[in-house]
């Protein structure tokens, strides 16, 4: 999307010098991890630049589960799945900070009378 808003369709262009192929490799329990490993527009690895890798989980709250998604600063697959606990601790941290902002913002509106009050907050 570009400051003046969003691109016509015809207008839409895949960047070639961003490339990645994705894998996702799972416990089938609680971890899923995504490697990005960057490409060339021929399909050969891009050593230049370097492989990505996020850890994702799903927490239970009072509304449900809530997916969880989170950067890991890893240079293989092992260091990542080593990091994936503080990963995803340090995301869980972060949304429940976003949570209580929301809620310090909630709580400092103006009611006006006859509209209902936000809603709750709560993870």
């Amino acid at each position: 999307m570009s400051a003046d808003g969003p691109k016509p369709v015809s207008e839409i262009q895949v960047d070639q010098n961003n490339l990645y192929r994705e894998e996702v490799f799972t416990d089938l329990k609680i971890a899923s991890i995504r490697v990005l490993t960057p490409i060339t527009v021929a399909g050969d690895v891009d050593p230049s630049r370097p492989v990505l890798y996020s850890g994702e989980t799903q927490l239970m709250s009072q509304m449900g589960p809530l997916p969880v998604h989170a950067p890991i600063e890893a240079s293989n697959l092992a260091e990542a799945i080593e990091k994936f606990p503080e990963a995803v601790n340090v995301a869980v941290e972060r949304l429940m900070e976003e949570a209580r902002e929301m809620q310090r913002r909630e709580a400092s509106r103006i009611v006006v009378p006859g509209q209902p009050p936000p809603p709750k907050i709560t993870l």
